[in-house]
């Protein structure tokens, strides 16, 4: 009888774990890195990376995308999380020139099939600025095949302009028609990344507005299951008091797809924040059984 008593107890102990690792459950991840410039003093990269990078390791998700990110950055990141490939090419020339928005996936759940990076510009395929935006943006994307499960998933990961509001709709908008026109039957669509758009914008309404002739979209902290942890802002500019009222870092999901958990997440360390965003995690369920 006691023996039994034990087996159960361990069994039950053990189902958090086993429920974490379940083959249609899976974590998002978007986070705003900041770039690194040496007038941000003790902001700077080299006093955050370890915060930083140890928070993503810590949370472990299957999926991060990242953005601000130079390409010293990158290869730190690279060398601290060496659990995740990255893919994604630099916005200044297709190459390591200027910001990347690296997409990361887990090596160990994921295949990748196939990668690539296009501009949010009236020319996706040639670097350079769209509309009235400030600077060159893009978007990386991947096509990810679960190794257990061999579930299809479509990601992309960006970054919009900061000023332009007609590049930012219009970036909306093209993102949009750009996974309408490129998921392939069966795949799971993930979108995420620092849209600079709260969630009353005309950008944020682009994206998730019903249209029938675009492939559906919906904001994970709207459908989750459970009430959004943590603030809504997500925006600090390094000021743990800083709280504003929408957020603008955003993960989104196709159809087929529900949210378990929503939260932005604010690890401080004696007041000093990793970046001057909070990053935004959601656990997510893909497949019938959900």
């Amino acid at each position: 009888m006691i023996r039994w008593l034990l087996i159960l107890a361990a069994a039950l102990v053990a189902q958090p774990a086993a429920a974490k690792e379940r083959a249609d459950r899976y974590s998002a991840m978007t986070y705003n890195i900041r770039l690194d410039l040496a007038s941000d003093g003790e902001n700077a990269w080299s006093h955050r990376r370890s915060a930083l990078t140890g928070l993503v390791a810590y949370y472990a998700p299957d999926l991060v995308g990242m953005q601000e990110v130079l390409l010293h950055q990158k290869q730190d990141v690279e060398a601290d999380l060496p659990a995740y490939q990255f893919v994604g090419a630099a916005r200044d020339d297709g190459k390591d020139k200027g910001e990347f928005s690296p997409l990361g996936f887990r090596r160990d759940r994921f295949a990748l099939l196939a990668s690539g990076t296009f501009w949010l510009s009236p020319t996706p395929q040639v670097p350079g600025k769209g509309w009235d935006a400030a600077y060159p943006r893009v978007a990386s994307w991947a096509r990810l095949k679960d190794k257990a499960s061999l579930r299809m998933l479509l990601v992309v990961n960006t970054h919009f302009d900061h000023v332009g509001r007609t590049a930012q709709l219009e970036s909306a908008k093209q993102i949009r028609r750009w996974i309408g026109d490129n998921r392939k039957t069966g795949e799971t669509v993930v979108l995420m990344g620092d849209f600079n758009s709260p969630a009353d914008s005309p950008a944020h309404a682009a994206i998730v507005d019903d249209a029938p002739d675009l492939v559906a979209l919906h904001d994970t902290l709207a459908i989750s299951r459970t009430p959004h942890f943590g603030p809504l802002g997500t925006f600090t500019g390094f000021r743990i008091e800083q709280a504003e009222p929408s957020p603008i870092d955003h993960i989104f999901v196709g159809d087929g797809a529900s949210v378990l958990r929503h939260a932005t997440l604010t690890q401080q360390t004696g007041g000093k924040l990793p970046s001057d965003h909070y990053p935004v995690l959601a656990d997510l369920c893909i497949g019938a059984g959900c």
